[in-house]
């Protein structure tokens, strides 16, 4: 009896061990394909849009490795709370120093040991990097007061050139595009730094219906000349009147809501070549609940071409990094943000923050956060997300508010939820999250993912995990294909993106 049923057994453990060993079967999406030479190819819509190439962004849009840079400086530790006095000191010093031929000053290095600062540290000027000893050297926010610990930014604002702007005439530029017709291309050559403009108006936000969010207290509807969008470009051609630009529209152009045009521009004042490397960042806090004390630890803006790499933050109310709308080009890689104190409620733990454009956040980690990997309003894009991850999270990963455009979530995991949606009248009315939003490869409890009333789409590839509403039901649905399908090809669109153009 027991031989006879080891037989009739033995065929359905075969088969069990064969299907257990049967390859991974590999699907491509509908968007876009990779194909054996590395190349892609995007599938367009109906309209001609396709999946924007997110593969220039970060540190010289990924021409250059981020560099080693000797040291000119080197500081220790001393007593109490001068440490403040005496980096800043050294900073200043090496700010004094000449630019070399690569654009750097040099490395201030900081050596393994406790360093308490009270206030803030300030580096305005190019070719800075600061580098600890990993995480032996500790810089602690001391004492009471919301407050940056290192704050990087130079100063000015974009300013137009006048007498150079030029409409786009192509009745339509679709959300992927690289090239377009202007009015006008005399003046114009490759290498020229351009703002791609596109207008706010009335019709685009009536469509919209962000003229009409459910009124409470201190609900704002949205104005159109608050919706002004300048994306940041380098012209790469000129032939007649086409224009060809280094990174891609990542929201559509059509003259119904307002067309769009180019300009040259200028930014004096704003830094470059600022690293921040290999540090320990604390706050001092009081309670879990706390909120009197350092709010991040390190802060970007007005600059170009820089980076945070390897740095770990603990305790800060809001950020380990927050990047400005007038930061690009900056990557922030190897860094961590852990157990932040503050109330869990609005305004707090975004780890990392980014309104800036053509930055990229890779390899990240964070723990009890709110918005992890997250933009803010109005954020022009393309930005990217990616192979990060989130634990304890009290709220969603995505774009949170007021329109972001153009941001890649690549091979993000999270135990909470990745959500792009209409946000109604939250805060003071955040309204459409974004558009051109891609989740790729994605791991979240769950996700809501629309596309807007108008004006694009936005995108889930490849999410492991669960579907839901979102805050209201009756939003389109966004594009969502594969969902908790093994196998994505290729299993990162950045990383594709990335290997193909450098094949060009």
């Amino acid at each position: 009896m027991v031989r006879t049923t080891l037989f009739k057994t033995l065929p359905l453990l075969t088969v069990a061990v064969l299907f257990a060993f049967q390859p991974l079967q590999k699907w491509d999406s509908k968007f876009v394909k990779a194909n054996p030479d590395g190349s892609l190819q995007y599938i367009p819509d109906e309209k001609g849009n396709i999946l924007p190439d997110f593969s220039r962004v970060g540190y010289y849009r990924g021409d250059k490795t981020i560099p080693v840079i000797p040291v000119v400086k080197t500081i220790s530790p001393g007593n109490g709370d001068n440490q403040e006095a005496i980096i800043q000191a050294a900073i200043n010093e090496v700010a004094a120093m000449p630019l070399d031929a690569n654009g750097f000053r040099g490395t201030l290095l900081l050596q393994k040991g406790t360093y308490n600062i009270p206030g803030t540290i300030r580096i305005n000027a190019s070719g800075i990097i600061l580098r600890g000893e990993g995480n032996d050297t500790r810089l602690v926010a001391t004492g009471k007061g919301q407050r940056t610990l290192i704050n990087v930014s130079g100063s000015g604002n974009v300013q137009e050139v006048q007498g150079t702007r030029t409409a786009i005439t192509d009745t339509y530029v679709p959300t992927g595009a690289k090239s377009f017709r202007v009015q006008s291309a005399a003046g114009y050559k490759a290498g020229d730094n351009i703002i791609l403009f596109r207008p706010g108006t009335e019709a685009w936000i009536k469509d919209l219906k962000m003229d009409q969010i459910e009124e409470r207290d201190g609900t704002k509807q949205w104005i159109p000349k608050e919706y002004d969008f300048s994306f940041e470009r380098i012209i790469t051609k000129v032939e007649g009147n086409t224009i060809t630009i280094d990174n891609p529209v990542v929201m559509a152009m059509e003259p119904r809501y307002g067309g769009g045009a180019i300009f040259k521009y200028t930014f004096n004042n704003r830094i470059n070549h600022v690293g921040i490397e290999q540090l320990y960042c604390e706050s001092a806090y009081s309670s879990d609940t706390a909120e009197d004390h350092g709010w991040n630890a390190i802060m970007f803006n007005k600059i170009e071409n820089g980076w945070i790499t390897n740095v770990t933050s603990r305790y800060f109310g809001y950020a380990c990094v927050n990047i400005g709308y007038q930061a690009k080009w900056i990557t922030v890689d190897h860094c961590t943000s852990l157990d932040p104190k503050s109330q869990i409620t609005g305004s707090r733990r975004y780890s990392f923050n980014n309104d800036g454009q053509q930055n990229l956040v890779m390899n990240c980690r964070a723990t009890e956060g709110r918005h992890d990997y997250v933009t803010g309003a109005k954020v022009c894009g393309p930005n990217v997300f990616y192979n990060c991850t989130a634990e304890n999270t009290h709220a969603d990963i995505g774009p949170h508010h007021r329109w972001a455009m153009g941001t890649l979530y690549d091979n993000i995991v999270t135990d909470g939820e990745i959500n792009i949606q209409d946000r109604g009248n939250w805060g003071s009315g955040h309204g459409w999250s974004g558009v051109t939003q891609i989740l790729w490869n994605c791991t979240a409890k769950r996700a809501a993912v629309q596309s807007p009333w108008a004006c694009g789409k936005n995108y889930c590839i490849g999410l492991k995990g669960g579907q839901y509403d979102g805050r209201f039901k009756g939003r389109p649905n966004g594009e969502w294909e594969g969902q908790n399908k093994e196998g994505l090809q290729p299993p990162s669109l950045y990383m594709a993106q990335v290997k193909a153009s450098r094949k060009q």
